[in-house]
């Protein structure tokens, strides 16, 4: 019986096919060779699998088994499939204004211009141009955090999860932490409070209820072993009803009264008013400074609207021990966050957030602005109907809070010949450049509140093609 091995082409033959031999100069040699051996070891496979017949003597004496074009092919394939990059940009017209999957809040600007400053040569991170000795990196934010939350000192590590790791293993490990039983929250993605207090070290203390805490409670839980009292902002879930929590004041009253730390979660790091947009009250670093608290941590990608980042501020000498743990290293951010983070937090200094922040600027839209917007799309299109509908804040903050907004509806009538609401949603997520909408009662909603103006006429040009006008 012949042995259909023989029918495959050596890796040097398909190497000197035109069509692979086309991609020199894309790619280095070595890959090229490994991407050609890969797609021969893939017939190989076949053969072994049984998903290749056994060819007859004729055939492996006359010719090839495997047809080499189509096996040149699969080389470029996978030479483009590699080398086209998976992350790109995506036109968020879901009306999510803090969308978790789709990176969270969109860069100012500045903070863009800011990042690729530092990224393009040498930058001082960890130089002191005035003594020309070492600096640290961690002292570039200090000066920008104190003056915008008006803490003793501030520092910023890679999310708002390392910021509370490294907050409770640099000083509650081995000690008892408590927390209400209502704030012992997932953080998402299967992440969650509980998780990351048991890493750090620090043992968690439970009390209270789901929906009732009193500050009674803390202070019944209080031994010598307690480190400190932490509070969390519950900024991806609302409970209502019959509900109890226990302020800010009177957890400082009973941090003050037993000698433990008062810690504050914050989550989603907001710095402005939220009920100035008719928004439900979200609570504030500025308030939670007031109130007392030791250290708070906060994100900085989400309502803060800058790189993703988690910030810690409060109480100096507690700060200088952060920097001193090993974590402070291992969690640290790199030059461009640092320099994204700085510009961002610049706009509040320079009371010029709600303009020049996206996120900020997005709440901040009339209604009536996006109706405008909504309408032109439509006209332009010639297709589709403007309907009410509302924007929702997303991403962990102020859970379940939307806003007034007009959507474009594409309906049945606007789909092409036997499409439907999901194909055409499909079709433009797939394009170039791929626009996200929503679906709901079989229309593909777009609401302009998500899109930059300077994506309106990429968006128009993204639902003409995926509409096949």
């Amino acid at each position: 019986m012949p042995n259909p091995y023989r029918g495959l082409p050596s890796v040097d033959s398909l190497l000197r096919h035109e069509t692979v031999s086309a991609l020199a100069g894309q790619v280095s040699d070595d890959q090229l060779t490994a991407f050609v051996r890969a797609v021969i070891n893939g017939a190989r496979d076949r053969i072994g699998s049984g998903a290749v017949d056994a060819p007859s003597d004729a055939e492996v004496l006359g010719a090839e088994l495997f047809d080499a074009d189509a096996l040149a092919s699969e080389v470029v394939a996978r030479v483009r499939q590699t080398s086209t990059p998976s992350l790109v940009s995506v036109i968020n017209a879901s009306g999510v204004i803090i969308h978790t999957n789709l990176g969270r809040a969109p860069l100012s600007e500045a903070t863009i211009a800011a990042m690729e400053a530092v990224s393009r040569g040498y930058t001082n991170l960890e130089f002191d141009l005035d003594g020309g000795g070492r600096g640290s990196r961690l002292d570039h934010l200090d000066r920008m955090i104190r003056t915008v939350v008006g803490c003793e000192s501030g520092l910023a590590v890679n999310n708002n999860a390392s910021a509370l790791l490294l907050v409770l293993s640099t000083l509650a490990e081995g000690r008892e932490v408590i927390i209400s039983r209502g704030q012992a929250v997932e953080i998402g993605g299967g992440f969650r409070i509980p998780d990351v207090m048991r890493q750090s070290g620090a043992i968690l203390v439970e009390v209270g209820t789901t929906n009732r805490t009193r500050a009674s409670d803390y202070a019944n839980a209080v031994t010598e072993r307690t480190a400190a009292i932490l509070r969390v902002h519950t900024s991806n879930f609302k409970i209502v009803g019959f509900t109890e929590e226990a302020s800010l004041g009177e957890l400082r009253n009973v941090a003050n009264e037993h000698g433990v730390l008062l810690l504050d979660d914050l989550g989603s790091g907001c710095l402005l008013d939220t009920a100035k947009y008719g928004l439900a009250p979200e609570p504030t670093a500025q308030e939670s400074l007031a109130a007392g608290v030791d250290l708070m941590m906060f994100s900085g990608d989400k309502l803060l609207g800058g790189p993703q980042a988690g910030i810690v501020a409060g109480r100096r000498d507690l700060i200088e021990t952060l920097k001193r743990h090993p974590l402070a290293r291992a969690l640290r951010n790199d030059k461009a966050t640092i320099a994204g983070i700085t510009a961002t937090l610049r706009h509040y200094f320079l009371g010029e957030a709600e303009s020049a922040v996206p996120v900020w600027r997005m709440i901040a839209t009339p209604a009536a602005t996006i109706e405008a917007r909504a309408q032109a799309w439509r006209k332009a299109l010639g297709v589709g109907a403007v309907q009410e509908s509302r924007s929702m804040v997303g991403g962990g903050s102020l859970p379940g809070e939307s806003l007034p907004t007009s959507v474009l509806a594409l309906s049945e009538a606007d789909f092409p010949a036997s499409g439907s609401a999901t194909s055409v949603a499909a079709a433009l997520r797939m394009g170039e450049p791929s626009v996200v909408g929503r679906v709901e009662k079989d229309k593909v909603l777009l609401d302009p509140r998500t899109v930059a103006e300077s994506e309106d006429a990429s968006l128009i040009d993204a639902v003409r093609r995926a509409l096949g006008r």
